[in-house]
């Protein structure tokens, strides 16, 4: 877990059936509301469908462009900011060759889209980790939302009580997969109260350390 970093930039090596029907498995494998498993993994590959995923990762582009202060880097800018902001573009310039999976959960309408959640990100961690261990690459990305929504589910035939609850890029990664960078756990835990700090049970003999 502490090594599955988002991966933005792959290798044009196709991710084969088996090494990917593994992380499909990992993701059923999920807990979910009262077992109920009301999800779908509809895997994109074909070149049709890849170019409606470009045509929904341009669209995200120019939503997240203004929203995050995005441009293109100049050549020698070699800042940490400049090489994320360039992996974020070639993402998104060459989202028409990879594969990726679209995660839609149906929709129950006795639950919120916050609880459904709960039923379908387990499923998504789950295909992450198994990707990782597989050593691919994956990136969670936006494009199944913002405009790309639409796109996405006319050109899949989403039917209506489903919600397209995610999209994962996934590839062989060009370039290491970790170390993460996190803030530290102090600044996420509290014990007992929500402005009460966790030292002791952070500090305590064995736990992690920073």
């Amino acid at each position: 877990m502490s090594t599955a970093r988002t991966i933005r930039r792959f290798t044009s090596e196709p991710v084969d059936d088996a090494t990917l029907s593994r992380c499909l498995q990992a993701a059923v494998w999920a807990p979910s509301g009262a077992n109920a498993q009301g999800w779908r993994f509809v895997v994109l590959r074909s070149p049709e469908q890849r170019a409606v995923v470009a045509k929904a990762a341009a669209r995200a582009l120019e939503v997240i462009e203004p929203v995050y202060g995005m441009s293109r880097p100049a050549p020698d800018d070699t800042s940490r900011q400049a090489r994320n902001n360039r992996a974020t573009y070639e993402l998104h310039d060459r989202a028409g060759e990879f594969t990726s999976v679209l995660f839609a959960q149906q929709h129950y309408p006795t639950a919120s889209e916050l609880l459904l959640g709960g039923s379908i990100f387990p499923a998504m961690q789950n295909f992450l980790l198994a990707a990782r261990a597989q050593g691919l690459g994956a990136c969670p990305t936006g494009w199944a939302s913002y405009g790309g929504a639409e796109l996405l589910r006319e050109a899949v035939g989403v039917p209506d009580g489903w919600l397209i609850a995610g999209h994962v890029v996934v590839g062989w990664p060009r370039g290491r997969h970790g170390p993460l960078r996190r803030r530290p756990l102090s600044a996420a835990v509290n014990l007992d109260r929500w402005d009460a700090p966790a030292d002791d049970l952070l500090n305590a003999p064995g736990a992690p350390q920073p």
